[in-house]
Parts: structure tokens; sequence; C-alpha cells
């Protein structure tokens, strides 16, 4: 099992481009840590005084996210998949049978917490998404206003929030692993990423 790791920024186009690839390559399986969100009554407590709660990786099941993988990497055929409801702030799950075929499956890994799971890096293909702070804000407020039930206020809080806490804590993953940065507006980056993942994945 290969795995694609997709990290970025919010609004930087992470979803955008593992919904490409996802289609690209057909015989892949999608995990968004987002989906992997708490609800309990400490998360609830600690959002009341920390805007960026959503934003540190105590806020994510990351023991139940870290087991998904695990079960994918075994091969397992039924696994939880969870789905986080962000207006009602309450996390579900049900079982996902998942077909497994050939040697050559993809599992491809999204959100802000992908590169912050104590995995193997050295091992998976590591894309960071770049893009533009102003425009990843624009992409941020259509989001939540449409999806979320934000104020732009509040959703311009906790951007510059979370895009502090972001880029704070990429330093260490750049510098002990082989990244691949891209823009995903970039049209010909795109381009060449996708044909350098073929031919990665035909030769590995």
């Amino acid at each position: 099992m290969k795995t694609i790791v997709i990290t970025g920024p919010s609004g930087s186009g992470k979803t955008f481009l593992s919904n490409k690839l996802s289609k690209f390559f057909r015989n892949s399986i999608v995990i968004k840590t987002d989906s992997y969100y708490r609800d309990n009554i400490i998360i609830r407590f600690l959002s009341i005084f920390f805007v960026d709660i959503y934003d540190r990786p105590l806020s994510i099941k990351k023991n139940e996210l870290k087991k998904t993988i695990l079960a994918i990497y075994n091969r397992v055929s039924e696994v939880k998949n969870f789905q986080y409801d962000f207006i009602k702030k309450k996390s579900s799950y049900s079982i996902k049978k998942i077909s497994y075929n050939g040697k050559n499956q993809i599992l491809i890994l999204e959100g802000v917490f992908a590169h912050r799971l104590d995995l193997n890096y050295i091992d998976t293909l590591n894309i960071l998404c770049n893009e533009e702070k102003e425009i990843c804000l624009k992409r941020r407020i259509n989001r939540d206003q449409l999806y979320r039930s934000r104020s732009v206020k509040e959703i311009i809080k906790r951007f510059n929030s979370s895009w502090y806490l972001f880029y704070k804590n990429l330093k260490g993953y750049i510098n002990t692993n082989h990244v691949i940065q891209l823009n995903t507006s970039d049209k010909i980056s795109y381009n060449n990423l996708i044909q350098d993942l073929d031919f990665y994945f035909l030769n590995n």
C-alpha cells in the first residue's frame, strides 16, 4: 500500500488536489484528517477559551485515525469511516467496506494534521500545498459561510490563528522528509505533479 500525504494551511487546495488524484488513480482510498475531530466535553469547553483549538492535534481522534490507517495497511475489509458535522459539532462513524485491488493501491491522507501523525514519512510521498494567504482566506470565507455557518469576523480570526499554527509546526517535517511543494492553482506544476506521480507509482 503506497501512501500520498497532502498537507497545507486552510484553503490551500488540499481537498481539491486529493479529489483530483483519487480520480486519476482510480484504485485509491482517501482519508481526511478533519473527519476525525473530537466532540467530547473537554474539547467543547476548551473551544470557549481557545479559538484555535480545532487547529491543534489535541482536537482530533489521533489514535482512531492511526488505527484506520493501520487497518488499511493490513488490508482489513471493514474499517470505521468517521464523519464530523461542523455545524452541530458532532462526530459519528459508519462501517465502510473496502475492496483491495492489486498491489499498487494508493492511500491518500489529506488534511492540516496529515503531516503530524507520527507516521514514517520517509516511506510516503509528501505534498505540501502552498498558496498565497489572501487566496486561502477568500476560499476559507466562502467555505465556512456556506458549510459551517460562521460570520466573516469569526472566520478571519480563526484563519489567522490556523495559518500561524500550521507554519509554526512545519519546519521539522520539511527538514526531515522529501516534500513536494505545489501551488494547486498553477496548472503547469499540477500537470507536472501528475506525470511525476504516475511515473513514481509505475516504477516503485
